[in-house]
């Protein structure tokens, strides 16, 4: 026997080993992948089953936020003091800064998007109020919360908005 038949025979029986150890390590592959794949699967499962109900309280509390600064409620709820205009309107804008401190962190929880809808709501109503604030005709304390009702017949409330936005969102997102 040559040196080139013995090459040959290692090279024989080398050969189909070689291929079965290289298919046996593409499977072993496959199967860890597949296997890894499905605990991230189970994790996330498990995590979005603890964090829905989180979420779920997160938009609660937003939507009980737009309902207290919904310049309506807001004005039922928060009386004047005494008769000046200004006074009132830092009284209800003060109102409105402390709501929305206080649901602060609950950000977390909602898309950038409904976030960004919430602090537009508020800037609104506090803007409205304002702006009725500043008026010339508006004299005192019950005449700025009487424009303020007068205007809310004529556009819709910011926070009313958001409510709207954010029941849209929890049909997409649930």
């Amino acid at each position: 026997m040559t040196i080139e038949d013995k090459l040959l025979e290692i090279a024989a029986y080398s050969l189909p080993a070689l291929i079965t150890g290289g298919v046996a390590f593409v499977m072993m592959q496959k199967f860890y992948n597949s296997e890894e794949s499905k605990r991230k699967f189970e994790l996330l499962r498990e995590n979005q089953k603890q964090a829905l109900p989180i979420r779920l309280q997160a938009y609660e509390r937003i939507v009980l936020l737009l309902e207290r600064i919904n310049p309506t409620h807001l004005l039922l709820r928060v009386a004047p003091i005494g008769k000046s205009k200004d006074d009132y309107a830092t009284l209800l804008t003060h109102q409105i800064q402390t709501e929305f401190e206080h649901n602060l962190s609950q950000q977390i929880y909602l898309t950038a998007e409904t976030w960004h809808i919430i602090l537009k709501a508020k800037n609104s109503t506090i803007q409205m109020i304002r702006k009725q604030a500043l008026r010339e005709e508006v004299a005192d304390a019950d005449k700025m919360r009487e424009a303020i009702m007068l205007e809310l017949t004529e556009v819709e409330a910011p926070s009313a908005i958001a409510i709207s936005f954010i029941k849209e969102e929890l049909k997409r997102v649930f």
